[in-house]
């Protein structure tokens, strides 16, 4: 099909979110108050912290703000891969903190098994389904990479099967596919809004007092407590933990670390019982492929096809803006995309096209931290891996808040800070030339230019 006429009728809105079961917005704050602990922002950060404050001490008072909506923005926009990994994957944790890979990726399945836990626990309803990730190779060339840490994968504890072309085609049948491998454990596929919505119930029932639509315009510690002021009120708190993502950051070091990149997703209209056949699909993984420029894709409960990724887009002076949520000319590729790899499916149109920014750091994996001597924490830069690992980040927080030596907060990981960004308009360059740089290596089988060696070199890169 024309991927023009495909998306004639696509609302330009996040499919996740455009829902009859979206709540009714909460308060927002109008008066001055107190609490124990004071959480700013709405998304799964800030909503895993809340929650898990109150499982831990149930007698605090804990206070949740969020600026707009709760799950409004990359926490309501992303594809609902959550997933094992807290390093965006083995090679990169690899790669950074060897010694500690064993350890990070125990913590990481550990965290998995929790998450799904707690939504049994607190009856959370958001289509969570244990399928684990197809990694599938497009070109030769990206089989080299892929089985490069197979056997280590395995003695780490993935469960891991690795399958040829014939193999993966019987998975989920593309033409593209020469090969991939199924890590069957590692990640559930979940609808990250209905994610968002379950814990914000959760942390009520708890007696989190949230209040939406009430932005943090500035902060003022005394020495003993941390004054959070907004719009019209303000609250006072002994502890403050951080989960603002990319947005303005009320510590102004974190904003040398992080730059604002837009990622970009399609969905499909519902797949007839006949086309879903010609796709196969029956394990229905999660999927991503193996180009730097990479493109990941999964069912929804209703088998619709989110198709998403690919372009990984900077706006030079790092602005974050609503109009930069649709990209008519990413839209246009990437359904271009999806029919080259589903031919069979030429017959499918898109309902929904967005857009959404995502906190980005050098290492592409978290990092943590703490000001106004420990009181308070943050966790930013999950880089597009965050729908699990945001809980992970939680725990980090709130170990640092109690003070508490932990094994996680031991872990060098969590000690470590990214190489930060140098300033604009030095930053727009280099990234621009990056993106560049690493879809030309796309384009000549995966070889890196002399920039993107050095930047591999130093650990340092730009990734989606």
């Amino acid at each position: 099909m024309d991927p023009l006429k495909a998306l004639a009728d696509a609302e330009r809105k996040p499919f996740w979110l455009d829902s009859p079961a979206s709540p009714e917005p909460l308060r927002r704050l109008f008066d001055n108050t107190r609490a124990d602990l004071v959480v700013v922002g709405g998304g799964f950060s800030g909503l895993w912290t809340a929650l898990m404050a109150k499982e831990r001490d149930p007698s605090l008072d804990v206070v949740l703000l969020e600026g707009r909506r709760i799950g409004w923005a990359a926490s309501g926009r992303n594809g609902g891969f959550c997933m094992a990994t807290l390093t965006h994957g083995l090679a990169n944790g690899l790669d950074r903190w060897p010694e500690e890979i064993a350890t990070l990726e125990r913590l990481g399945r550990e965290n998995l098994d929790e998450i799904e836990a707690s939504l049994a626990r607190h009856d959370i309803r958001c289509g969570f389904e244990r399928t684990g990730e197809l990694h599938v190779a497009t070109e030769e060339w990206q089989l080299d990479s892929m089985a490069e840490h197979e056997d280590l994968a395995r003695e780490l504890g993935q469960d891991l099967v690795v399958l040829d072309a014939a193999q993966v085609r019987a998975e989920v049948d593309s033409p593209t596919y020469v090969g991939g491998h199924w890590d069957r454990s590692g990640g559930a596929m979940l609808d990250p809004a209905g994610l968002a919505w379950g814990l914000r119930e959760a942390c009520l029932s708890l007696g989190v007092r949230i209040y939406e639509r009430t932005p943090v315009r500035s902060l003022r510690d005394d020495g003993e407590q941390i004054e959070l002021r907004t719009p019209h009120g303000s609250v006072r708190a002994a502890r403050v933990a951080l989960g603002t993502g990319v947005f303005p950051p009320l510590l102004r070091r974190l904003k040398h670390f992080l730059v604002p990149v837009y990622d970009y997703a399609l969905m499909t209209e519902p797949l007839s019982a006949a086309q879903l056949d010609r796709v196969g699909w029956h394990n229905r993984q999660g999927i991503g492929d193996s180009a730097n420029q990479f493109h990941y894709y999964r069912l929804t409960e209703d088998n619709r096809i989110l198709w998403g990724g690919y372009d990984a887009v900077y706006y030079n002076g790092g602005a974050i803006r609503p109009e930069y949520d649709q990209r008519d000319e990413t839209f246009v590729t990437l359904a271009r995309h999806f029919y080259t790899t589903f031919p069979q499916l030429d017959d499918v149109r898109f309902t929904h096209r967005w857009g959404g920014v995502i906190d980005t750091c050098s290492r592409f994996s978290a990092f943590y931290g703490t000001a106004h001597e420990g009181r308070l924490a943050y966790a930013v830069g999950y880089t597009g891996m965050g729908v699990g690992a945001t809980r992970f980040g939680a725990n980090v927080m709130l170990d640092m808040l109690s003070g508490e030596s932990t094994e996680r907060t031991r872990l060098q990981m969590v000690k470590d800070k990214p190489v930060p960004f140098p300033p604009e308009p030095v930053r727009s360059g280099v990234i621009q030339f990056t993106r560049w740089s690493i879809a030309q290596a796309d384009a000549h089988q995966g070889k890196r230019n002399l920039w993107l060696r050095t930047l591999d070199r130093f650990g340092l890169g730009f990734d989606s």
